[in-house]
């Protein structure tokens, strides 16, 4: 299965519905697709979405590292080589993971297509449907409820808030929205580095009566590992995000004691399946939950991180909500959701197709 053609296209894609976190506000998106082509014509399917917040990769550094003329090193590979193609991906992409997660599923997705078997069964399936949260961003009271109301509606048991700005409007938003949708939905709480150490200590205080199942990255990634301190009842219903980029930062998560109760995999931090998994291994063996998320992002990487998802035993929780809002993208299928309960596609690869009529993507390499 040698690699013939690569071709790349950046987008910038508008949200259906624009949305603040703690530190900022977007109302698009710009993503890079990825198609790499084997001499056969099989095909496989990636695509980046670089957060700069989070990782330090630019959009324009992530699409300069997917020009087919950055990846020239890839033609005339035999695809079925695929450990030593990612590791080599990781020598040669290693500041710009985002770009890094696009090579490595399209990847994925050509060589499971050429075994005619999905990506996660390919992987070792541990698991076949997990429901997903759905995202309320930082908004007023009247309007998280409108957002919370819609969503339930449409048949989500699983609310993330996110919060992060002010302790006391974050509580009466909680307190108001757990009114609202009852104790039969599910709230979780994302501050994105919002709160210092402090606040963090005083929202466990304020919210116990709330049921909040656990609240992401309360603090910045530099201050963490004060949360030692904190009871472990606490620190049980706390997540890391911002502080989990990639291997080394599950180890310092996981030893001597977990810092935390879970982890939030997102293939563009880390780099892609590959290197997710590596971290899914180590939480196993630490007895971590893992947290499955992303940034906004097209139906083709939101399945891949669903297939690497599924093929981990400690697979706890899917956030994979951010294909949800974007107003068009290149590609459909690549996972089922009904009733906020999310299921990969049965086609081979990541079962993602190309949208009819999709315009080309001109940026090309081919071997000679």
């Amino acid at each position: 299965m040698r690699i013939g053609s690569i071709e790349s296209r950046a987008e910038s894609i508008p949200l259906t519905r624009p949305y603040e976190i703690a530190s900022q506000s977007a109302d698009a998106v710009r993503i890079v697709f990825l198609r790499i082509r084997a001499a056969s014509g099989q095909e496989g399917f990636g695509a980046a979405s670089p957060e700069p917040r989070v990782t330090g990769e630019t959009f324009e550094a992530c699409r300069a590292a997917l020009d087919p003329a950055a990846l020239d090193w890839l033609l005339g590979g035999d695809a079925r080589e695929l450990p030593r193609l990612l590791r080599e991906a990781g020598l040669r992409m290693l500041e710009a993971p985002a770009a890094r997660a696009a090579v490595d599923m399209a990847l994925y997705d050509l060589v499971a297509r050429g075994l005619g078997i999905p990506v996660v069964d390919m992987l070792g399936r541990a698991h076949d449907a997990l429901p997903t949260s759905i995202t309320l961003g930082i908004r007023t009271v009247e309007q998280s409820l409108e957002e919370a109301a819609e969503y339930v509606g449409r048949g989500f048991r699983l609310l993330k808030v996110k919060v992060g700005r002010s302790l006391d409007e974050d509580v009466e938003r909680l307190a108001k929205i757990r009114e609202r949708v009852g104790a039969g939905v599910a709230i979780r709480a994302d501050a994105n580095e919002g709160y210092s150490i402090a606040d963090a200590s005083r929202f466990f205080e304020r919210t116990e009566s709330l049921g909040v199942e656990f609240l992401e990255q309360p603090v910045p990634r530099g201050e963490f590992s004060a949360m030692a301190s904190f009871p472990s009842s606490a620190r049980a219903r706390i997540a890391a995000d911002e502080s989990l980029h990639d291997e080394k930062d599950a180890l310092r998560l996981a030893a001597p004691e977990p810092l935390c109760g879970s982890w939030n995999i997102k293939l563009m931090k880390c780099g892609g399946i590959r290197p997710a998994l590596r971290i899914a291994a180590i939480a196993e063996t630490a007895g971590v939950s893992l947290m499955w998320g992303c940034m906004d992002e097209s139906v083709v990487s939101i399945a891949a991180a669903l297939h690497a998802a599924f093929a981990s035993p400690a697979t706890k929780y899917l956030d994979l909500d951010g294909s949800l809002d974007l107003s068009r993208d290149r590609f459909t299928g690549g996972f089922e959701l009904k009733d906020g309960v999310m299921r990969s596609c049965p086609a081979p690869g990541l079962g993602v197709s190309v949208r009819d009529s999709p315009r080309p993507m001109p940026r090309r390499a081919r071997s000679s």
